[in-house]
């Protein structure tokens, strides 16, 4: 098979249709868009969402709920991913840098899935129970950051 022979099947490429070409066209002069409204003007775009002046869906529909808004978001990790990091003492900055955490600034929260074999020192935001439970049996440290 030769790369000449690769091509799209048939129908599947279709040529735009070029408005604005002269009367001749058949596309031509107001270019398909008619002659007055809102719509025919050059520089025309809908807000998203609007629904033509008719109230809007969002709008419609009745509101639920309560957001709170001194919630706190954690990223969790578990022990088993710890447990990969070679470093005696795990921060943050270790997490980020072996990918398991996006950024540093993150609020972190172990959790106790998995093993941990050797005494590590564990830096993070909040530990859960197990966690702790493990990271002290192993010999190791939980240290809270506060903030």
């Amino acid at each position: 098979m030769n790369l000449s022979d690769l091509h799209p099947a048939r129908g599947s490429r279709k040529k735009v249709r070029r408005v604005g070409r002269g009367p001749g066209s058949g596309r031509g002069k107001t270019s398909g868009r008619g002659t007055k409204g809102q719509k025919s003007i050059s520089g025309y775009s809908s807000k998203i969402g609007f629904e033509g002046g008719q109230m809007p869906l969002h709008r419609r529909l009745p509101k639920r709920g309560f957001t709170n808004i001194f919630r706190e978001e954690y990223r969790e990790v578990n022990l088993e991913r710890i447990e990969k990091i070679t470093k005696k003492e795990v921060k943050p900055k270790d997490l980020k840098t072996a990918g398991i955490i996006k950024k540093e600034s993150e609020a972190v929260k172990v959790l106790g899935r998995g093993d941990i074999s050797s005494s590590k020192t564990v830096h993070a935001h909040k530990f859960s129970r197990s966690a702790l439970k493990k990271i002290e049996k192993a010999g190791g440290k939980a240290v809270l950051i506060k903030g």
